[in-house]
């Protein structure tokens, strides 16, 4: 039974709207659209409602709901995604669907009504950074779909057709923030977020991500990118922001069918409370949380829990984990990240020792 929320923990304000399950991934064979008449039985695309379905109904009835408070979204308007994406780009997606939809690169699918739920999810994120921004709390969840961090400022990818924490940065940018930091914990390279602020000083994003190569045209061989919450968050001391975001993906999960990392919900437990802390310190607090992958129906809605329960600064879990008996062997990780910090000691200009 989930506790009253007490001053320390705080409340989580998810912003979120019933019209983004209005997209409609389709079936096939996993996320390919290819199906053969040889297979009785088709599954569903990876990022369907039923995802997230699964999420809203754990916080709306899970242990953590007296610690949530929630908000409507919106869509954005079309002048709105032009802080991120070009207007060409913008065109294809508006006459893609005018035309009733098309496969718009390998295995992302606009169809009837996906539009309308791509603009609700980067509307809805516009409004989580606003509540932020405006003063209204220091914590708040866009819970959207279609995802957006593999979305480029010319080109869908990755099931991804607006960069929903893209356009969140660039509003906390012309709002008057001074710097934003992006930790991405997806288990896939946040590419499109990257791409995007290649060129800015006032943007710094991070991706842990597993080692993936490339997938198509729309996703060429993955550039560096540094795994610094690990490193007790050296980059962000040094980067110094005024406001954190936060992209989560479940699909780092250790039975995520698109990724399968070694990720339970003990460990994105302790994300949440790593960046919550990195929050306090430099940003008064202010942290938003977007959300991106995670393609286990039922289990990246228990590890969504978790890093709320992380984030919140709650002193025991609410929700004990159904299946997180998982071998490993932890002399090997605490090697890995050990050369991983050695690495960006030895490498990254800002991060060297002085």
């Amino acid at each position: 039974m989930s506790a009253s929320p007490t001053p320390s923990c705080g409340c989580i304000n998810v912003f979120w709207d019933d019209g983004m399950l209005s997209h409609d991934t389709g079936r096939g064979v996993f996320h390919s659209g290819v199906k053969p008449t040889f297979l009785d039985v088709l599954e569903k695309h990876p990022e369907n409602s039923d995802r997230v379905k699964n999420m809203v109904s754990i916080l709306k009835r899970g242990p953590i709901s007296s610690y949530i408070s929630w908000h409507s979204g919106r869509s954005a308007l079309l002048p709105e995604l032009l802080s991120f994406h070009t207007q060409e780009y913008v065109n294809k997606l508006v006459e893609a669907d005018r035309d009733g939809g098309r496969e718009i690169c390998y295995g992302t699918f606009l169809n009837p009504g996906s539009w309308d739920a791509a603009l609700l999810a980067a509307g809805t994120t516009l409004s989580a950074m606003k509540h932020i921004l405006d003063g209204h709390g220091r914590l708040a969840y866009a819970l959207v779909r279609p995802p957006g961090h593999h979305a480029q400022p010319t080109q869908a990818d990755g099931y991804c057709f607006l960069n929903n924490a893209g356009l969140a940065v660039k509003l906390a940018l012309d709002s008057g923030c001074r710097k934003v930091a992006v930790i991405d914990i997806d288990a896939h390279h946040g590419n499109g977020t990257a791409e995007g602020f290649y060129r800015s000083s006032d943007a710094l994003t991070i991706s842990l991500h597993m080692n993936h190569g490339p997938w198509g045209p729309s996703h060429p061989q993955m550039g560096l990118s540094m795994n610094l919450v690990k490193t007790k968050g050296l980059a962000i001391e040094k980067f110094k922001p005024d406001m954190i975001v936060l992209v989560i993906g479940q699909d780092s999960s250790a039975f995520d069918p698109n990724g399968r990392q070694c990720l339970t919900m003990d460990g994105y437990r302790e994300i949440g409370r790593i960046i919550r802390g990195l929050a306090d310190k430099h940003c008064d607090g202010r942290l938003l949380i977007v959300q991106e992958g995670g393609y286990h129906v039922t289990y990246s809605a228990y590890c969504l829990h978790a890093t709320l329960e992380g984030v919140l600064n709650l002193p025991l879990p609410l929700l004990s984990d159904p299946i997180a008996y998982y071998p490993e062997d932890e002399a090997f990780a605490v090697k890995v990240i050990e050369s991983i910090k050695r690495y960006h000691r030895e490498t990254v200009p800002f991060l060297k020792e002085p």
